[in-house]
């Protein structure tokens, strides 16, 4: 489910988003001495862990080929996929924001609201032969 959404350009990588959208998760997370609460980063955030740190997130930033390595050693391991590439294959399943044609920013951040909403709603109600169930 999607929590935050941060817009940039193409060209800027992921590292330089992460604290504005950290900053802009929109639930209100639980005290973090009540819960810990985890993020799972890729080899691209290596150095960024501080970033998570002081926002109440442990940091899990696994290095490359470290997956590789663990199937070498114990065949029955699966190697857990991000949530965010589910999102992101959900989120391209919308043909008008496959390709950014938008050049406002809040054009395109108010589409990807609707996109994240209808996503929501997809998950929480569930259609069986157009009969809604639940």
């Amino acid at each position: 489910m999607p929590l935050s959404i941060a817009v940039s350009g193409a060209n800027v990588h992921d590292t330089q988003l992460l604290e504005l959208t950290l900053d802009s998760v929109i639930i209100d997370r639980p005290d973090a001495l009540e819960i810990l609460q985890n993020l799972c980063l890729d080899a691209g955030y290596t150095g960024y862990a501080k970033h998570c740190e002081i926002r109440g997130y442990i940091p899990h930033i696994r290095p490359r080929g470290e997956e590789r390595k663990e199937i070498e050693i114990n065949p029955d391991f699966k190697p857990r996929r991000w949530v965010v590439e589910v999102l992101h294959s959900w989120t391209n399943r919308f043909r008008k924001l496959l390709v950014r044609f938008e050049k406002k920013a809040d054009n395109h951040i108010a589409l990807l609201a609707f996109a994240f909403a209808v996503i929501v709603w997809r998950k929480f109600i569930f259609v069986h032969d157009g009969v809604i169930v639940g």
